[in-house]
């Protein structure tokens, strides 16, 4: 038998998947780790102990628990948060922690000065994206400015998924899709590095060497193999930010095929056959060369159910918490009895693009109860969704099929709210474990072993969730209510 290993790194916990040549999973391994967040504005990990700790802790599990001979996988390929921003010095030690993706939003002022001395237009054409809190550029800056003893010290620049990479292999490399998010260092027309925009901040010799998701980008070192069991030589794929894997392993893969990812934050990707104009949206490259992909996102999505049970349900039990918050929801109205929530915790990303966007309860009365607010909860995520989908139709991005994949499409009040406020059927995968599984098929399509279109016998569709349409004029007026508090509130920082 073949077998190919697939691990995730994901905000607050990794996953890892063992897969043989029929697409079957053989075993499935999760570790937990903390969100870190040190100021508000701020989230970190920890990358030794959170994405390497993490690896090597997940490996060794796989290994134990089926008793595969290492020399008996294939290849291995590996995804993670992002974008995100990890200094390390010359001898490849992390010099602080990781600073995430766009929850992360410390780096706002120095998107309006790289705005202001660049000009939002020039970043857009050279780069293919606006700057926003998701752009890696900002953060540099914001380093450089910060903590100027990191940022003199940093000889490379590196995300989660090429930190594992490097682990394993010694080389630094990173994919095209996720190179996207490096405005303004990207150049999108040519494919490659470049500090043409702003040369005083970065050398393109500090960032990963450029290759695309199915490409090698080396083979397990004799150091890594005595730290995770693995074989010395097994080939180890480039790999790809985690929402592009999870796209994968649900069957994205024909244009107007839409991903919808219900994780910590919302994460959708449409795959298209052309590059698109939209400073509304991301664009990048996606996983193979000559392909393209169009994106929107919002932060704060099951972070914030992490946050009302810590804050507003401590009393229930953490591991079942998130069930019981989801069978209260349940005994809510939809609509949630007029209540609001605006659940711009980190600031709002597409097609918004406010790093001071807040949230709020907005409506509450002595009527209203717990299960309305996680109701309002659920809804408001739904809501921020629907402005992400209205974007995408004012860019005239063709959407054929959505694709619905993460932990929150087991929250059945969350992902039939979502269909009954945006009106869309959303068909849901066997199996949802999610991006492990798509990078374990990555990895087996690199090196010849899978045809592209393998997922969908490997993965049926085996339910969907389709839209109430006695609920369509409740939810759109309470949309419209939905934007008006937006633009009410977001003038207040």
């Amino acid at each position: 038998m073949k077998f190919y290993l697939g691990v995730d790194i994901g905000t607050f916990e990794s996953k890892g998947m063992l897969v043989d040549e029929n697409g079957r999973s053989l075993a499935q391994a999760v570790r937990r780790h903390e969100l870190l967040v040190p100021e508000a504005g701020f989230a970190e990990h920890r990358s030794d102990e959170d994405w390497w700790g993490d690896f090597v802790y997940i490996t060794k599990k796989l290994l134990y628990e089926t008793k595969i001979e290492a020399k008996d996988i294939r290849a291995i390929g590996t995804s993670g948060i992002g974008p995100c921003l990890l200094p390390l010095d010359q001898n490849y030690k992390p010099l602080s922690n990781a600073i995430l993706y766009g929850v992360d939003s410390r780096s706002s002022q120095e998107i309006l000065d790289m705005n202001n001395q660049i000009g939002e237009q020039k970043i857009y054409k050279f780069c293919g994206n606006s700057l926003s809190t998701q752009s890696v550029g900002p953060k540099i800056l914001w380093l450089k400015r910060n903590r100027p003893e990191i940022y003199h010290k940093t000889s490379y620049i590196l995300n989660s998924t090429s930190f594992l990479v490097f682990k394993l292999t010694g080389q630094i490399t990173i994919d095209h899709y996720s190179a996207a998010n490096y405005a303004p260092f990207y150049d999108i027309e040519n494919h490659k590095w470049s500090s043409e925009l702003f040369s005083d901040l970065i050398k393109p010799e500090q960032l990963p060497k450029l290759l695309w998701s199915d490409e090698i980008a080396g083979y397990v070192t004799k150091s890594a193999s005595d730290e995770t069991g693995l074989s010395i030589g097994t080939p180890v794929i480039t790999g790809t930010i985690d929402a592009a894997s999870e796209a994968l392993s649900v069957g994205v893969r024909q244009p107007g095929d839409l991903m919808m990812m219900y994780g910590s934050s919302i994460f959708t990707i449409v795959i298209s056959s052309k590059r698109h104009y939209n400073q509304n949206l991301w664009y990048a490259p996606w996983l193979f060369k000559g392909e393209h992909s169009a994106m929107a996102g919002h932060p704060t999505a099951g972070t914030l159910s992490h946050w009302f049970r810590s804050e507003l349900a401590r009393e229930l039990e953490p591991s079942l918490a998130h069930i019981e918050l989801s069978k209260e929801a349940m005994t809510s109205p939809p609509g949630a009895l007029g209540l609001l929530f605006l659940p711009y915790f980190s600031g709002a990303l597409s097609p918004f693009y406010n790093p001071n966007a807040k949230g709020a309860f907005f409506g509450l009365d002595l009527t209203h109860k717990r299960s309305d607010m996680i109701r309002s909860v659920f809804e408001g995520i739904a809501f921020a969704t629907r402005a992400i989908f209205e974007a995408y139709c004012a860019a005239n991005i063709p959407i054929n099929q959505i694709h619905a994949v993460g932990g929150g499409t087991k929250n059945k009040v969350w992902s039939q709210a979502t269909s009954d406020i945006l009106n869309i059927t959303q068909i849901v995968r066997r199996i949802s474990f999610g991006a492990s599984y798509g990078d374990a098929y990555l990895a087996g399509r690199a090196i010849g072993d899978f045809p592209a279109n393998i997922i969908d016998l490997w993965n049926p569709v085996e339910s969907s969730i389709t839209a109430n349409h006695m609920l369509k004029k409740t939810y759109d007026e309470k949309y419209k209510k939905f934007i008006e508090l937006y633009n009410i509130t977001a003038k207040f920082h």
